[in-house]
């Protein structure tokens, strides 16, 4: 009975003996990489973030000519995708030969792209008052530990004091 409540509590943050604390994710990670080369079980390590905040990194001003790019590009993928699902160009003649139209192809692609460019058009007009610009967002930590099992502290600092390099 006790072993259900446990696993019905959900993740839980790791506790241990600190191995390490860093300013950066590289120098935590390679840590790890020295720990698990010495052979220290690797799913015995955890490497947890504190003070984690999100940072969001602005990649470019975002304008009428990149959204129409964007549109172009995915309606032609959509355009070629719909093509070759529905058969585009392929015809069967009278006498049971198949014979194909790359006009046909081409124009639907064609018509496509200039769908997809219109759509992110009135996309981009109707939303253009809430953001300017294309930006991506991670979660940043101030610091990271890299950290072990009380029980198994030992080991890993001794992984590390072997050098844990081949």
């Amino acid at each position: 009975m006790a072993d259900t409540a446990k696993r019905n509590l959900g993740p839980q943050i790791p506790t241990g003996h600190v191995l390490g604390e860093f300013s950066s994710y590289q120098d935590a990670i390679a840590m790890v990489d020295r720990l698990v080369a010495a052979d220290f079980a690797a799913n015995r390590i955890s490497i947890i973030g504190l003070d984690p905040v999100l940072v969001e990194k602005v990649r470019s001003k975002l304008g009428y000519g990149r959204v129409v790019l964007s549109g172009a590009i995915t309606g032609f993928w959509l355009g070629i995708l719909l093509s070759l699902l529905l058969g585009v160009g392929i015809e069967t003649t009278a006498d049971g030969q198949l014979s194909y139209n790359p006009q046909q192809f081409a124009a639907v692609l064609v018509v496509s792209a200039g769908i997809g460019m219109l759509i992110n058009i009135i996309r981009f007009a109707v939303t253009k008052n809430k953001r300017g610009f294309l930006s991506t967002q991670m979660p940043v930590a101030s610091k990271y530990r890299v950290l072990v099992p009380d029980m198994d502290a030992a080991a890993a600092l001794k992984a590390l004091s072997a050098g844990g390099t081949e």
